[in-house]
């Protein structure tokens, strides 16, 4: 374990957290609450955010792993943790793993769904 990475992910988490609830109030005020339109705009932002880091760290920047993890793992992934999905995708794709892909984005949006319905019934029928 690297404790300046894992800091890295602490302080960008809990920049990535504090704006991405931001956003979401900011959203309500403007669009209502009748749609997760917080919810949209932050995973299409943060796999914006994303993919310009990935491609910046490719091509541009030669940073360091420490400030690359505080941008992506830490600030997006505390922002959201569908910009690693998109990303994750995205890689697999480009390799070529269409099944994989499809398996993947599928499966991740079902089955946390499920895990989400299934935990509220368990609680419901507890009460």
């Amino acid at each position: 374990m690297n404790l300046i990475f894992i800091m890295a992910v602490a302080v960008g988490g809990a920049i990535g957290s504090v704006m991405r609830y931001l956003v979401g109030i900011g959203a309500g005020r403007l669009f209502g609450t009748d749609f997760p339109w917080g919810t949209l705009i932050i995973n299409i932002t943060g796999s914006f955010v994303m993919g310009l880091f990935a491609g910046l760290f490719a091509t541009r920047w030669n940073l360091p792993q420490a400030t690359r993890i505080f941008l992506t793992v830490g600030i997006c992934g505390g922002y959201t943790t569908f910009s690693t999905f998109s990303l994750d995708s995205f890689y697999l794709i480009e390799r070529g793993e269409l099944a994989a892909t499809a398996v993947y984005m599928i499966g991740s949006a079902v089955l946390s769904v499920g895990a989400l319905i299934g935990a509220m019934h368990l609680v419901r029928t507890m009460a």
